[in-house]
């Protein structure tokens, strides 16, 4: 497994990518919308075809996931991401690394409490103003469980 850094060059490449991944370049989170194109990232690469990518921001001491995708469930590839990030947010002077997940998502749930990660807000209702921002968000999720609620989780570094 290769992984590298998401750079001018690949970047069209991640682009599509993240459009195929979820159906837009445009994530709502805390009622913020980020443009993914422009976020730094990690790529997990096997025989050049990317299996694996996290995005994600630095602002001042707090790194904040803001996607993860492993394109083969099981074999590592989001956890050593995590991982990776770990070791430059560390690098960086931050205290925390921060994602967000949807009440519905619990493999994300599952994910990140098993890696270290504390649920530390809950967002109530936060999906109302999302849709207003980004109407395409479904209203079911996982397991035909309502999205409603953003869930903060933190892992203090």
């Amino acid at each position: 497994m290769e992984y590298t850094s998401i750079t001018d060059q690949n970047r069209p490449q991640i682009t599509s990518l993240l459009e195929k991944l979820w159906f837009s370049t445009t994530m709502v989170i805390r009622g913020k919308q980020i443009d993914m194109t422009r976020l730094d990232g990690l790529i997990a690469k096997d025989a050049e075809e990317i299996v694996g990518l996290l995005t994600f921001t630095i602002e001042d001491d707090t790194c904040e996931i803001i996607s993860l995708n492993s394109l083969r469930e099981g074999r590592g590839i989001a956890t050593s991401l995590v991982e990776r990030l770990r070791a430059i947010a560390e690098e960086k002077k931050c205290r925390k690394i921060l994602v967000v997940t949807t009440n519905d998502n619990t493999d994300a749930i599952r994910f990140y409490q098993k890696r270290g990660f504390d649920m530390a807000t809950l967002h109530h209702d936060a999906l109302e103003v999302s849709r207003k921002l980004k109407p395409e968000i479904p209203l079911l999720g996982q397991n035909d469980i309502p999205i409603r609620h953003e869930i903060e989780f933190e892992l203090l570094l």
